[in-house]
């Protein structure tokens, strides 16, 4: 698939942006440790150019804190299209600032700084709406737009479909048009409270905002990954009298009910969900359903043999239960990150129970991250380390690729170390203690009685 969309994808040629991906290199030469994708299930750990200024606008980071996403995993089995060998991946990260560009009048060096996973402009007519995930000049990917019709803003470390910059699971970062994707860190707020900013905060939030859970509404959540668990929290403190939690993993469902007292399905011991939904709830279904989950997993055997054979880009199952378990004229939000197509969809009970389905889209985290950050984190209001369960170094970041994708039992969010943690990062008493993944691998294995 890779070959074939980055031929198409040269065919077509790439529209003109504000900024490039393409960076100039640190004149001494020096090299940085960074993860790198190589093919189906391969990524490495690299020795890549260091990133000097290229634009008058940039900001070159020193990264203290990274980590792993879930949608990262599409990067990893190479569902995403336009991935490039030597790609280095990774949006979630924060650092402190090694370098200002001319233009950058707001920071300065030293200053800490979580980078949205986006990189917006700042002056076109969605970023002007702080809607920057939707900025229209920083993606130069024509497949995009031919597939979609538009394109969404550029990301950092997903692709060329989304412009091919390099991404932040490395020591150092590019940010361009740094003056605006960077956000200052208060003192007062350690790394693993602030990381998240970066993407899966505003991402949750933007879930249960966007899908519209009011005070009172029942809401069941397909994943129980760590946006899911964080939308299951946004629609608690939303008012949501009732949330139901669906997945198939031990470990998240009891993670779910422990941390949030919500209530679970597995999915693997009731394979109807609708039916087990009103179960719980009554004929009538839940008001809002909310796909926090993934596409690239099929459980019948129908969408596996689709997927096999490429008939079908992305599976259409969560989609099908969510519309059956809402109410008639509920919502139902995909949050979940869809790349493609898929066959089968129940479009009849989309018309005829008039749901309200909505494709909440990347989620634009300028609209949210200061909200954020000043009313729920500095408050107190909202612990984001709730979610936080390991803490490795960079080297580790292959094997935690693999372990993640395992769903290794215990395993839910990490923070990543690099060699700039020590000196210039703030880890707090919530952060857990540096691990490595062979060792915590090895005990959940010893555990379980694995040879």
């Amino acid at each position: 698939m890779q070959t074939a969309a980055n031929a198409f994808q040269n065919y077509l040629g790439n529209v003109g942006t504000d900024v490039h991906p393409e960076f100039e290199t640190d004149p001494s030469g020096r090299t940085m440790k960074a993860l790198a994708w190589f093919g189906n299930q391969d990524v490495r750990i690299v020795d890549a150019p260091i990133p000097a200024i290229t634009e008058p606008d940039d900001v070159i980071l020193k990264v203290t804190a990274s980590t792993i996403c879930g949608s990262d995993l599409h990067l990893y089995h190479g569902e995403i299209m336009a991935m490039q060998k030597g790609d280095i991946l990774g949006h979630e990260f924060m650092g402190v600032v090694d370098k200002v560009g001319p233009n950058v009048k707001n920071l300065s060096p030293g200053q800490r700084v979580v980078a949205s996973f986006q990189i917006a402009c700042g002056e076109c007519e969605f970023c002007q709406k702080k809607l920057s995930s939707m900025c229209d000049r920083t993606n130069n990917s024509l497949l995009q737009q031919f597939m979609y019709g538009t394109r969404d803003a550029g990301f950092f470390g997903y692709s060329h479909m989304t412009g091919g910059y390099a991404g932040g699971q490395a020591e150092y970062v590019r940010v361009p048009k740094g003056n605006v994707n960077l956000l200052l860190i208060p003192d007062s707020v350690p790394d693993e409270q602030a990381l998240y900013l970066s993407d899966i905060l505003p991402t949750s939030y933007h879930a249960v905002v966007d899908t519209g859970v009011e005070k009172g509404d029942t809401v069941a959540i397909w994943g129980l990954g760590p946006i899911g668990l964080y939308a299951a929290k946004w629609a608690q403190i939303k008012g949501a009298s009732r949330v139901i939690g669906i997945d198939r993993v031990p470990f998240r469902l009891e993670f779910a009910e422990e941390k949030l007292g919500i209530e679970t399905i597995n999915f693997e011991e009731y394979k109807d969900i609708p039916k087990r939904i009103r179960e719980l709830v009554g004929e009538k279904g839940v008001d809002v359903a909310i796909d926090c989950g993934t596409f690239h997993e099929p459980k019948s055997l129908a969408h596996k043999v689709q997927k096999f054979l490429m008939l079908e880009t992305d599976v259409p199952e969560t989609l099908n239960e969510m519309l059956l378990s809402v109410r008639k004229m509920g919502r139902c939000g995909i949050i979940a990150a869809y790349a493609g197509y898929a066959n089968g969809v129940n479009v009849g009970a989309l018309m005829e129970k008039g749901v309200r389905l909505i494709g909440n889209g990347q989620a634009p985290v300028h609209l949210y991250w200061k909200e954020i950050l000043e009313e729920f984190i500095l408050s107190g209001a909202f612990d984001p380390t709730f979610v936080l369960t390991h803490r490795v170094p960079l080297e580790d970041m292959p094997a935690l690729y693999k372990a993640f994708d395992e769903r290794v039992p215990g395993l839910e969010k990490v923070i990543v170390d690099t060699k700039f943690t020590q000196g210039f990062g703030k880890r707090g008493e919530s952060c857990p203690p540096l691990s490595r993944v062979a060792d915590w691998k090895a005990s959940t294995a010893k555990a379980q009685g694995v040879n």
